[in-house]
This record gives structure tokens, sequence and C-alpha cells, in this order.
């Protein structure tokens, strides 16, 4: 099969193999996982997975699960570059809220031009990243790598800025933002409870705490302004 000829659903499971993949920093996906990320049934996880190992985009390893194949890498930035293009725009321009593009995109995307997401990208000033923070791989399906880290691996006393969220739920999103908890923001970890307690931080002259699972979605960079 040429990959021209991929459906929208074969590249959506790409997208979300190559998502689950750098949440977890482990190239294999189990397919229990991503079953329950797509809300779809183990046996209909497992047609497609034979499909995509049809046409090299998949490996599929006993025991250890599923991972792509350095096309299916390629397939999926090049499918995840539209998506994020199309947020930046819904953004940027339109002026929606973070928390309310990812389904918008998702939907977008699938039946975008080359020609209109070039538009659309120039639009919003050709940005590098999306509205969460996440990079936008280039034109031939690469992407720079970032040197973050969650913030649940910061130590105490570290300064950091945020530099993406790996949450597209619009209810986190939504709290992040109330809590200014964003992408460029520089915060301090002032405590990070034992046994995935929950953190303080401190922000200017402001106080936060967050719950470790909510912190398991921030990554961040050491801030050496």
């Amino acid at each position: 099969m040429d990959t021209n000829e991929l459906s929208a659903k074969m590249r959506d499971y790409l997208v979300e193999i190559y998502r689950l993949s750098e949440r977890t920093q482990n190239p294999y996906v189990s397919t229990s996982l991503l079953a329950d990320l797509l809300n779809v049934t183990p046996p209909a996880v497992n047609r497609m997975v034979a499909r995509l190992k049809e046409v090299d985009l998949l490996q599929h390893e006993p025991y250890q699960g599923i991972r792509l194949t350095e096309n299916g890498k390629r397939e999926a930035l090049i499918h995840l570059r539209r998506h994020r293009i199309v947020e930046a725009f819904l953004v940027q321009v339109m002026r929606f809220q973070w928390h309310e593009v990812f389904e918008e995109a998702q939907q977008l995307s699938a039946t975008l031009s080359d020609s209109l997401m070039q538009r659309m990208w120039d639009m919003a000033g050709q940005p590098h990243f999306c509205p969460h923070g996440e990079p936008i791989p280039s034109s031939d399906g690469t992407i720079s790598a970032l040197a973050d880290r969650l913030m649940t691996e910061v130590n105490a006393g570290e300064t950091v800025r945020i530099t993406r969220v790996l949450t597209r739920d619009a209810d986190r999103l939504m709290y992040l933002s109330a809590l200014g908890l964003m992408p460029g923001t520089t915060i301090q970890i002032l405590h990070l409870a034992p046994f995935n307690g929950p953190l303080q931080l401190k922000m200017k002259d402001e106080y936060r705490i967050i719950g470790h699972n909510l912190a398991e979605l921030i990554r961040v960079i050491k801030d050496d302004s």
C-alpha cells in the first residue's frame, strides 16, 4: 500500500501510538492501553495492528507490545504536523482557548490540503510549537528533541520553566490554565511529598499545590535566567 492511500483512521492510530510512546518514554506500547485511549475494543486494535504491520508501519513483539517502524514514525509525525498547525491556527488566529482545540483539529486535519495547511501556518506566525508546547514536526516527518523532563523528576529547590503539557483533556487544561501552569511559565519546586504525594510550587509571589498525577502531565526544563 502506498502511504498516500492510508485512511484517516490508520493515521490516527499511528499518531496515538507515537503519543503514547513519547508519554511513557518507551518505544513499545501495549495494545490494551491503546484500546483504552481510543475507546475501542481490543479485537479492533488487533485488526488495525495487523493492517499496519502489512505495510511496514508497525512492529509487534510478543510480551513487549507494538512499536512504530521508521516509516511509521515518519507518517505519524507528518500527520501530527498537520494537527498541531491547526491547533496553533485556532488559538493564534481564531482565538480559541487551548482546551477547545484538540477535537476541532482532529477533524480539520484529516481533510486539510497542503496549501491550506501552509496558509494556516503562515497566518499563525509560522509557529514551532503547538499551544500545549509540543514541537511541530517538519514537513519531511522529523522533529526536534526536547531536553525536558517530567515535573515529578525535579528536585526540591530547583527553578524550572514549563515546556509542554501531555494532556488534551479539556478539564485538566482549564485547571492548569486557572493555576497559571502553562508553557513558558517559570516556577520553583519547593517541596515534593513522598509516596507520590503533592508538589508545592512557587510562581513569583504566589504558591500552588498540585497532585502528583497532574504533575506527571507537565514537562519542564531548567531555567537559567
